[in-house]
């Protein structure tokens, strides 16, 4: 049978745009808090920023050249450019409706508003007045455009307004000029006379921008905003240092090709005209935005909104770690047992305390570290750096070409190096996205390896609202497997296998292929034959095929994607054993998890890597095993809780939608709540002198009702 037909496979781009509709349903959710559901709005745009600046980029660049290779869908790239636009514009007119029909309606019932000039009470058109002239004016540059002044350069992401003006006394003398609107100033202006009362910054501009030009009239003044091209395009062979090379794309970067131009509704047609030629813009690109430009304002708008607390998510508080707290001896935890932590319901705590007592231990001789992304202020900087000067050796890899974290990962490692520290910065053509510490340290009876290996990234930031597994282990052959990886990345090694752990690229797809191969065999054998998959993403369309093959062999597949899906279910005879479910919650699912029947011996695996091609082929990834029984138990556990999640979860349909579960006859179960309310039972346990083992399997037991539960979840922006 031929699995690779077309009609068997969604567009990649398409099903994004899909992911981000379902983050937008949890805006317009009433069972979710008001001011999260306005945060929620304010994700969908930057998920569409970012993906217009490195998606819908590519698509654009492919399409100039007429690339003629269609994807797994049929699709040529400009056939992908014309069918995102077109389902875009679509998501925008819902955005925007989203906002004005439900979000500012239900805030004004709340007693907040955001006011447009002509609602102003004579009090706060007084302060605006003032702050425009004491405060905005002196920072505003007012850029004409005529046969001397060529049309300015628009920055990347910044908000401007442009104007047609006409001389005093003159109106055929027609004129051109654009403002940006500064951004050092807040979106939205605070207001006297109301607690909760706003205006945006660029509603005060145009209300007095007419200052800026005397002797003129300034007939039309409208918003507008450009998204451009920020892949990078860094030629790691040409170049014998990637820092500086990384460094000089950053600069080039901000003057990429624009890819979409945002324009308030009801601008002229001529104004329209004439921003689109000089940018550079084709008419699909051109979206017409009926509100405020750019709804990302809103998630900083929800931390102004005072006495409204009740109307964002209950503060949680993650559970901590037994064995691996500041007083503990963390070696002895881990030497002790296999130790499995669950962010963010388990507190990050416990790998940052790992470092620090590596970093000051006695016994410890060796550090190295894979790092993708960390945060601004990183506590495992700090104490990688101090290990150094302990006189560790301490070796970092930081991938400095971490899309979005470029600049910030280029000054870690700089710090990193005058610190002490050996920095690498990966393989030529290759991201490092594994997430792999390794530790050396001294004992008694030898020299002990220690290990961290996760689905996510070493940032204590987002390890607050990233959902991720990590594993911290003494197990010899990972141990030596994680000595040969450091070998491969620093310097010339090539190991002829590995014993427990298995690398991208070409490794996991070698490996899960032979597994789900192996699961067909079992079912065609009358053996047990399941697969149970969490992921990010799925569009690598081999991996599909396999799937596809597994399912017409009998295999029964569960699939958890949150993002990205190109398999189709319920082709007949293709994908009718497949099942698909997608949860969008407080927290962002970021996970990955394989497990295989293995003919009724179950194998579990975690990993860094999604069932993408760039994650399979053109990443340094990792995917180890969970040997231990009790800690296997404790996953299979998590994953039958989201599977069973009947809340935050959407079931994939033949025809390519989602549709949310079907709760009629169940109770409410909504497996992020669960896992929260799990991590508040440990710590009371733990404060009522009554510890529990927290690496013991869970118990599956749904929530009752959601009145007993912490309200429920917010999404970010994709990994």
């Amino acid at each position: 049978m031929d699995y690779t037909k077309a009609k068997y496979y969604t567009n990649r781009e398409l099903s994004w745009l899909d992911f981000n509709d379902r983050v937008l349903e949890e805006a317009r959710d009433k069972a979710n808090p008001l001011l999260e559901r306005v945060r929620f709005l304010g994700i969908t745009q930057s998920n569409a920023d970012e993906f217009f600046m490195v998606r819908v980029a590519s698509l654009s660049k492919l399409a100039a050249v007429n690339y003629p290779k269609p994807d797994a869908s049929g699709m040529t790239a400009e056939d992908q450019l014309l069918a995102v636009n077109a389902k875009a514009h679509d998501q925008v007119v819902k955005q925007y409706s989203t906002l004005n029909r439900m979000l500012l309606p239900a805030l004004a019932a709340e007693d907040i508003h955001i006011l447009t000039p002509n609602e102003l009470t004579p009090q706060q058109t007084r302060f605006i007045e003032k702050y425009f002239n004491d405060e905005i004016s002196p920072a505003l540059t007012p850029m004409a455009v005529d046969s001397s002044r060529p049309f300015p350069f628009i920055g990347n992401n910044t908000l401007n307004i442009a104007m047609r003006l006409y001389k005093d006394g003159d109106k055929k003398d027609k004129r051109f000029a654009t403002v940006q609107v500064p951004e050092i100033f807040p979106r939205t202006v605070r207001l006297p006379g109301a607690d909760n009362d706003f205006i945006m910054l660029e509603d005060i501009i145009k209300t007095f921008i007419g200052n800026l030009f005397i002797g003129y009239q300034v007939k039309e003044a409208a918003n507008y905003r450009v998204i451009r091209d920020m892949d990078l395009d860094v030629a790691e062979e040409d170049t014998s240092d990637l820092l500086k090379e990384v460094e000089q794309q950053l600069k080039k970067r901000e003057h990429g090709g624009a890819v979409r131009m945002e324009v308030e509704a009801g601008i002229s047609q001529s104004l329209q005209n004439r921003l689109a030629t000089s940018i550079k813009i084709a008419d699909y690109a051109v979206y017409e935005i009926g509100g405020p430009i750019d709804l990302t304002f809103l998630s900083k708008l929800t931390k102004q909104i005072s006495g409204h607390d009740d109307e964002s998510y209950p503060k949680f508080t993650a559970a901590r770690t037994p064995g691996l707290q500041h007083d503990d001896d963390v070696f002895k935890t881990i030497r002790q047992h296999d130790v499995l932590v669950h962010h963010p319901f388990d507190d990050f705590a416990a790998v940052t305390e790992l470092i620090r007592q590596a970093a000051c231990d006695d016994g410890v001789l060796a550090i190295k570290m894979t790092l993708y992304r960390v945060s601004a202020n990183s506590p495992i900087i700090k104490y990688l750096g101090n290990a150094a000067q302990n006189g560790k050796q301490v070796t970092v890899l930081v991938e400095v070409k971490a899309r979005f974290d470029e600049e910030n990962n280029v000054h870690w490692a700089q710090q990193l190096e005058k610190m002490g520290c050996h920095v690498i910065y990966g393989l030529i053509g290759l991201k490092t996205h594994c997430k792999l510490t390794l530790i050396v340290r001294r004992e008694p009876d030898g020299i002990r390896r220690y290990m961290h290996m996760g689905t996510g990234n070493y940032n204590d930031v987002t390890a607050h609202f990233y959902t991720d597994l990590g594993l911290m282990t003494t197990n010899t052959d990972m141990g030596i497997d994680a000595s040969n990886i450091f070998n491969m990345l620093s310097g010339y090694s090539e190991p002829p296998y590995f014993h427990q752990l298995h690398m991208s690229p070409d490794g996991i797809r070698n490996f899960i292929t032979a597994k789900i191969d192996q699961e067909i065999a079992n079912a065609k054998a009358g053996q047990p034959a399941w697969i149970e998959m969490k992921m990010n993403s799925l569009s690598d369309s081999a991996m599909i095929a396999k799937l596809y093959e597994a399912s017409n062999a009998g295999v029964k597949i569960k699939l958890i994607v949150r993002g990205i899906c190109c398999l189709n279910v319920g082709i007949p005879e293709l994908s009718e054993n497949i099942e698909v479910h997608s949860i969008v919650g407080r927290f962002l699912e970021h996970s990955r998890i394989y497990a295989f029947a293995n003919a009724g011996d179950p194998q579990l695996y975690l990993s860094s890597a999604d069932l993408m091609t760039r994650n399979l082929n053109r990443r340094v990834e990792l995917l180890f095993p969970i040997l231990k029984d009790n800690l296997r138990e404790k996953v299979f556990d998590i994953f039958s809780t989201l599977w069973h999640d009947n809340v935050k979860t959407r079931v994939l349909t033949a025809d390519r939608t989602y549709t949310r579960v079907d709760r009629r006859g169940l109770e409410p179960l909504d497996a992020q709540e669960t896992f929260m309310a799990q991590a508040t039972a440990k710590i009371k346990a733990n404060a009522t002198h009554a510890p529990q083992d927290s690496n013991a399997p869970h118990q599956f037991k749904p929530m009752l009702s959601p009145k007993n539960q912490p309200k429920s979840p917010i999404d970010r922006s994709l990994d």
